[in-house]
Order: C-alpha cells, then sequence, then structure tokens
C-alpha cells in the first residue's frame, strides 16, 4: 500500500511541494516524506472509492509547510557560519606562541645583542640613552642595534616567521 502510494504520487506531489517551498528541493523531499508517514498512518480512513489521494496529499502537504514556515519565524534566524568566519578574533594562544618564538630567538643571540636590543627597543630608550646606561660609545649602540636587529631577523626566520 505504501510502496503503491509512494510509487504514484511521489512526482507530482514533490512538484507540488517544490512550488510550495520556493524551490527548496531538500525542504521539499522532508515534506512529502512526512506527507506520506502521514498517510500511511491515516491509511484506515480514506475512501477507498476516491479516484486519487493528490487532493488530500496536497492538503496535508500544504499544512506541513505552513507548519514549518510558522515554527521558522517564531524563533531568530541564525546567523550562520559565514560572516562569522571573517570577522578577526583575537586568538591568545597565536600571541602566546608568537612570544615564545621570539624570545626563542632573542635567547638565540649574543649577549651584547640582547643587551643592546633590550635597552633600545624593550626599554624605548634613545641611542645616547643606551649608550648612557651601557657605559659605551653611541656609535657603538648604532652598529650593536644594526647588527643585533639583523641578526634577529635571521633567527626569526629560521623559526618560519617572515615579515
Amino acid at each position: 500500500m505504501v510502496a503503491e502510494l509512494y510509487r504514484v504520487y511521489h512526482r507530482p506531489l514533490l512538484s507540488f511541494v517544490v512550488r510550495l517551498t520556493r524551490g527548496d528541493v531538500q525542504w521539499a523531499e522532508d515534506v512529502v516524506q512526512e506527507t506520506m508517514v502521514r498517510a500511511w498512518r491515516s491509511a484506515d480512513r480514506f475512501d477507498a472509492g476516491a479516484s486519487s489521494l493528490m487532493p488530500w496529499l496536497a492538503t496535508v502537504a500544504r499544512h506541513i509547510v505552513i507548519d514549518d514556515q510558522r515554527r521558522k519565524d517564531a524563533r531568530p534566524h541564525e546567523a550562520g557560519e559565514g560572516p562569522l568566519e571573517s570577522v578577526p578574533m583575537p586568538d591568545q594562544m597565536e600571541d602566546l606562541l608568537r612570544q615564545v618564538v621570539v624570545s626563542d630567538a632573542l635567547d638565540s643571540l649574543s649577549p651584547a645583542h640582547r643587551e643592546i636590543l633590550k635597552e633600545t627597543v624593550l626599554r624605548d630608550r634613545s641611542v645616547n640613552e643606551a649608550a648612557e646606561t651601557l657605559g659605551i660609545p653611541v656609535g657603538t649602540v648604532k652598529s650593536r642595534a644594526y647588527y643585533a636587529l639583523r641578526a634577529l631577523r635571521v633567527a626569526l626566520e629560521e623559526r618560519g616567521v617572515t615579515a
């Protein structure tokens, strides 16, 4: 009975429901399946003399679509994943990994280069202030800072960090 019902009415009912669902074939398939289940449950109430069950099936399918739409309208619309994927979110793990890599790269430098970078970059001192603090000539601070930054760049590149 159900197999025969499905064979005879599936295609015309699906065509009807696709129009009701505005072309949403997946939703239409779900509605047709639910309609067939309801028809199977109500098989004892069908009029054996009826020439077609299509009017009854179409009415049931239409009610299912209306109920589904009301259910969807009753809930707030879902945002989905799309727009959220493009929103940059701060990733604390990425910052932590960056700190570890930079720290490791700094540790690979000579003590003199580490000391110059600590004074000029980390403590934000001018070349004159760093020279005074370290007790070395300004020219030496400039030279060490230049070579320290080059060495740091190489150390970071070796660890996979680029520009």
